[in-house]
C-alpha cells in the first residue's frame, strides 16, 4: 500500500474537546453545484476508467494472440500451454469491467486515495448530520446520490488493482516462459515488448485518473473548506477515514494523559548511545557515514524514477524502454497555450511593426510539440518622431519544436501573412513594385526555453529564425526573426 499526498483533509490532529458549541446548531450554505461536481467528478472518472480498462484488455488480449502464433512456429505444444486459457481470462475481466460494479470491499485496498477518502467521508458525514443542510428530503436525497457515485467510483478503481494484478502475472509468467529458450526469434522479442509497453501504458493510464482526485474544482475545495471549519467533522473525520481506520487514535489523543507511558527523547538518545557503545569509540561515525550512504542510493532511486516519468505510486514494473509520460494524458492536458512578440523596424515599404501572435501547441512525446496559431500586426509608425499606431496585418501560423538537449529545441513553421494597402514604388531603374498582399514565411532555427517565470506565464521562449523564403518576397522581407515567447500551460 503506498500513501500519496493530496487535497485530503487533516485528521491526524489533536481531537478537539467537546465545547457547549459543537458547530452542529447551524446551517452551512454548501456551494449550489456542489453535489453535482462531485456526481460529475465521479461519474466522469468511472466512464473512464470502465473505457479505458476494456480498450488496454481487447490490445493486450491481441498481443497474447499474436505472441502465440509466433511462438507456436518454433514449439507448438509450449507455447499452447502457455496461453491456454488466457483469452477466457480476459474476456472475463472485460466482461467484469464493462459490467455493474460490485459491491465496496470494505478496508483499504492498494493506494490510498486522500481526495476520495475527503470525498467519501464528507458525504459521509452530511448524510448522518443532514439539518447542516436545512434537513430538506430532497437535499438527503442529492447527498445519498453523490455517496452512491463516489462509492460506485471507489468499487471500479478496485476492480482496476484486480486487472492490474492480472497483468502483472501473465507478464511474469510469459517472461519466465520464454526465459527457458535460447536464442528467440527477434518477432517473438519484439512482441513481448510491445506486451509490456501496453502493460506499463495500462498502470499509468490508471494512475493518471487518481491524480485527477486530487485536483479539486472551486465549488469542491470551497465546500471541504467550510466542512473543515466544523469541530465535530474534524472529529468525525479522525474516527471515520480510511487513513483513520489504519492509524487510529486512542480517545485521549491530544491531552496529557495520552502521553503517559512514552518514552521522552532524552531516554531514546540514552538508549541509541548504549547500543552504540558496545560497536567501539566509533560507532556514531560509522552509523552515520552509512546513513548518509543510503541517502545518497534513495536520491539516486529517486532521480532515476523522476526520470522514466514515475510518479512513485504505481504498482507495475519500472519499464525497459523510454515511455512517452504524454500518452496517458487527455487531449486537454496535452495542450499548451502560450503567446508570443516580434518586432520589426521599418523600411521602404513598411513602418516599424509589432506581432502579437497567440498559439496552441499539442505534445506529442515528451520531446515534441506540434500547434498553430495567429498573430496580429501593429504598426507604430516611421520612427520615433512620427509615431502612428495602424492596423497593418494579420497572420496564420503552423509550428513545431523537437528537444534537442537540456532546454535547447529544434524549432520550425509554415506561416502566411497578410499585409494589405502597401502603395507601389518604383526602384532605382523605375520598374514600379508592388508588394503582395499575402506572402509566406518557412522558418527554421533554434529555441531555448529560460527560467524566467512570472504569475501566469509556466515558462519563457527565446526563438532565432531564418526564413528561407524571403528572398521570393516582393518585396524582400527580413530574413532573420527573433520572437519572445510565453507559455501558460
Amino acid at each position: 500500500m503506498r500513501v500519496a499526498m493530496g487535497y485530503c483533509l487533516l485528521i491526524c490532529m489533536p481531537a478537539f474537546s467537546q465545547d457547549k458549541e459543537t458547530g452542529l446548531d447551524k446551517v452551512i450554505n454548501l456551494p449550489s453545484d456542489f453535489f453535482t461536481s462531485v456526481n460529475k467528478k465521479a461519474t466522469g472518472l468511472e466512464k473512464r476508467l470502465t473505457k479505458q480498462s476494456g480498450r488496454y484488455l481487447q490490445r493486450l488480449a491481441k498481443k497474447e494472440k499474436k505472441l502465440q502464433r509466433k511462438l507456436a512456429k518454433i514449439d507448438s505444444a509450449g507455447a499452447r500451454q502457455l496461453f491456454a486459457g488466457s483469452e477466457q481470462q480476459y474476456q472475463q475481466f472485460t466482461g467484469k469491467i464493462k459490467g455493474k460494479t460490485d459491491k465496496l470491499k470494505s478496508g483499504l485496498r492498494g493506494e490510498y486515495l486522500p481526495g476520495m477518502d475527503s470525498l467519501k467521508t464528507s458525504l459521509s458525514f452530511l448524510d448522518k448530520n443532514s439539518q447542516l443542510l436545512g434537513g430538506a428530503k430532497d437535499v438527503r436525497q442529492k447527498v445519498q446520490g453523490a455517496l452512491a457515485n463516489v462509492n460506485a467510483l471507489q468499487s471500479k478503481l478496485q476492480q482496476t488493482e484486480q486487472v492490474k494484478a492480472f497483468i502483472k502475472q501473465r507478464k511474469q509468467q510469459i517472461r519466465d516462459a520464454l526465459g527457458r529458450y535460447t536464442k528467440l526469434p527477434k518477432g517473438i522479442t519484439n512482441s513481448f515488448a510491445d506486451f509490456n509497453k501496453q502493460a506499463y501504458y495500462y498502470g499509468q493510464q490508471v494512475q493518471e485518473y487518481k491524480d485527477m482526485l486530487k485536483d479539486p474544482n472551486k465549488a469542491l475545495k470551497k465546500g471541504l473548506t467550510l466542512l473543515n471549519k466544523l469541530p465535530a467533522f474534524k472529529q468525525f473525520m479522525q474516527q471515520n477515514s480510511e487513513l483513520a481506520s489504519l492509524f487510529r487514535m486512542p480517545d485521549n489523543y491530544g491531552t496529557p494523559q495520552s502521553l503517559t507511558g512514552l518514552q521522552t527523547r532524552a531516554q531514546v538518545q540514552q538508549q541509541i548511545q548504549t547500543q552504540l557503545a558496545g560497536a567501539g569509540p566509533n560507532a556514531q561515525q560509522y552509523l552515520q557515514q552509512n546513513l548518509q550512504a543510503a541517502q545518497a542510493q534513495l536520491n539516486q532511486l529517486k532521480d532515476k524514477l523522476n526520470k522514466l516519468g514515475g510518479s512513485g505510486s504505481t504498482d507495475m514494473d519500472l519499464p525497459d524502454f523510454k515511455p512517452n509520460n504524454q500518452k496517458t494524458k487527455t487531449f486537454w492536458k496535452r495542450l499548451e497555450y502560450g503567446t508570443n512578440i516580434q518586432s520589426v523596424k521599418s523600411n521602404y515599404f513598411f513602418p516599424t511593426t509589432t506581432d502579437v501572435g497567440l498559439s496552441v501547441g499539442y505534445k506529442i512525446n515528451d520531446k515534441s510539440t506540434i500547434g498553430v496559431g495567429a498573430s496580429y500586426k501593429m504598426g507604430w509608425g516611421k520612427d520615433i518622431r512620427n509615431i502612428s499606431i495602424s492596423t497593418q496585418g494579420m497572420g496564420l501560423r503552423s509550428f513545431f519544436d523537437m528537444k534537442i538537449k537540456g532546454s535547447f529545441y529544434a524549432s520550425g513553421g509554415f506561416e502566411y501573412n497578410y499585409q494589405p494597402g502597401v502603395t507601389p514604388v518604383s526602384n532605382n531603374t523605375g520598374t514600379v513594385i508592388k508588394a503582395d498582399d499575402w506572402y509566406q514565411s518557412g522558418l527554421a532555427g533554434v529555441s531555448k526555453i529560460v527560467s524566467i517565470k512570472s504569475k501566469f506565464f509556466k515558462k519563457t521562449k527565446l526563438q532565432l529564425f531564418w526564413d528561407f523564403l524571403s528572398y521570393q518576397q516582393t518585396p524582400r522581407t527580413q530574413p532573420v526573426k527573433f520572437r519572445v515567447g510565453y507559455a501558460w500551460r
